[in-house]
């Protein structure tokens, strides 16, 4: 067999994984999972059921049933109206099926009027509320509230003076957009664009209802990443240049909700083809980005769909991008196991051995941390699936590189997959040989490092220890030592030199025999 042939086979003895084949089909379920959850977490719609200042509710909500909503809604009487909405809105917010009660009673042509009512913020504002909880629904229901001729008048509000007014109508809008292209394409064709971002500004005011200047941002951001959320069709390249300078604005404010929502637009913009990935990389926000994934709050960014967005850069063509980003992946892979699986359950590590093995030199530099990162703090599965993708190979070659630095990283992490808590350790250091790992080594033990060196001798001498316990009961010497450790006190220079050779040329032996039987 070739060298590269008993690399394969020993690869496949690696067993705690199972099956490559299901493996990689469980991994990519895990990852979609993880991305509807996240998803379904931070998009499509909500249900607006917090309770606003006592200002905006002068009047107590007494009637409880739909016939005492339907007879205030269709009275004449502001008060009354007011009185309805409200009975109408807490119904809504308690169970889900009220939102075809409502529908069935007729009562949406009465909420949409109430929407131009700009003389009556009061009722106004209750009746953009209770649209906006049934645009919560179905597909189904929002399309309801869209051939009532709502979208319109949500647009118009968008511009109300009172905030209050126009945050709950930007509510509105989201749900819609997270419905689907078709009805996000409604809103583009009623000009809701322009007027959801010119709601956008660093100094909006606060409103006087205790709505803050951040929570209506945070709802804006939402929006503005539902609206990026769906394809087939994409969003049309005219209206991303509309709303790219808004999303720049987002991600350099510090609140962990906006970042999240703004993060998600930029993933979904960049999904598909290179050309859609260009309009967003020529904004000039990857050092931007890269800050964010070097967060404090290493969970923030995963939350907010970073990790998404890695694997194209690891690709990117400018090495300063690639280097980047590995250095953002390996602050990563420095936490928990738990954000080490979330970096293999994104398929992250097909693109990062492949940096290791062709990248440039200092985006390599960034990727071997990676790895090492992972054998520090990962589980023993995740430790044998680096070793399985590729990784222990791509980082063997690196080992002739002129920059010490990186080669006692190299060895380093090759130490940590050889030690006794992976359970491979004699796999590993087999592995490592038929790779050509040894013939590296052993050449860094004339490195002109000192440390280097002992790094080398050492990592050597755990593999001739394996490999001489586990070939012990073959060798006809039953008092064979297991372990042979050179001290200066007891031997001369010269006797230590023809000794380490000794043990080398024994290494050698021991290994042809292991691969012969």
């Amino acid at each position: 067999r070739s060298t590269m042939a008993c690399a394969e086979a020993r690869l496949s003895r690696f067993n705690k994984l199972g099956d490559p084949a299901k493996l990689r089909e469980k991994r990519i379920a895990m990852c979609v999972k993880l991305r509807k959850d996240q998803k379904n977490e931070h998009i499509m719609k909500r249900r607006t059921i917090t309770l606003v200042c006592k200002t905006c509710l002068p009047f107590q909500i007494s009637c409880t049933s739909l016939e005492d909503i339907v007879r205030d809604v269709n009275s004449d009487s502001i008060p009354s109206q007011i009185r309805g909405c409200q009975a109408a809105r807490k119904l809504l917010s308690e169970r889900d099926s009220s939102i075809n009660e409502i529908i069935n009673a007729g009562l949406l042509s009465c909420f949409v009027a109430f929407l131009s009512m700009d003389d009556e913020p009061t009722l106004q504002f209750e009746a953009v509320w209770v649209l906006t909880n049934i645009t919560s629904g179905t597909s189904w229901h929002t399309k309801r509230v869209m051939d009532h001729g709502a979208v319109p008048a949500f647009i118009s509000l968008l511009s109300s003076p009172m905030l209050h007014i126009s945050e709950q109508a930007v509510w509105a809008v989201s749900n819609i957009a997270g419905d689907g292209p078709m009805y996000r394409d409604v809103l583009i064709a009623c000009n809701a664009i322009p007027a959801l971002l010119a709601c956008i500004s660093p100094d909006t005011p606060v409103s006087p209802c205790n709505f803050s200047q951040l929570d209506f941002l945070h709802n804006l951001a939402w929006t503005l990443s539902n609206l990026c959320r769906s394809k087939n069709p994409y969003l049309p390249g005219s209206v991303v240049q509309q709303m790219l300078p808004s999303l720049i604005m987002f991600l350099h404010l510090s609140d962990k909700n906006i970042l999240s929502q703004v993060c998600w637009a930029f993933c979904y913009l960049s999904d598909g083809e290179n050309n859609r990935i260009e309009v967003v990389l020529r904004t000039g926000i990857i050092p931007r980005l890269m800050e964010l994934l070097n967060h404090e709050d290493t969970y923030v960014v995963i939350d907010a769909g970073c990790l998404e967005v890695l694997p194209k850069l690891l690709r990117h063509s400018k090495s300063s991008v690639q280097k980047e980003a590995a250095w953002a992946l390996s602050n990563i892979a420095a936490g928990p196991s738990k954000q080490i699986q979330q970096l293999i359950n994104c398929g992250l590590f097909a693109p990062l051995v492949e940096l290791l093995r062709s990248g440039y030199f200092k985006s390599q530099r960034e990727a071997v941390w990676v790895v090492k990162n992972i054998t520090i703090r990962g589980t023993m599965d995740q430790m044998i699936f680096v070793i399985r993708i590729g990784a222990l190979e791509a980082i063997i070659r690196l080992l002739q590189v002129p920059d010490a630095k990186v080669v006692m990283v190299i060895l380093d992490t090759i130490n940590n997959l050889a030690a006794e808590k992976s359970g491979e350790t004699e796999g590993v250091c087999r592995l490592i040989k038929e790779l050509g790992g040894f013939a590296h080594i052993e050449m860094l033990q004339n490195h002109e490092n000192v440390v280097l060196r002992k790094a080398a001798s050492y990592l050597l001498d755990k593999c001739t220890e394996v490999s001489l316990i586990s070939w012990r009961p073959l060798l006809t010497n039953p008092k064979l030592p297991v372990k042979v450790k050179l001290h200066k006190s007891h031997f001369s220079c010269s006797m230590r030199s023809s000794l380490r050779l000794l043990i080398t040329q024994w290494r050698c032996f021991a290994f042809k025999l292991g691969s012969c039987l």
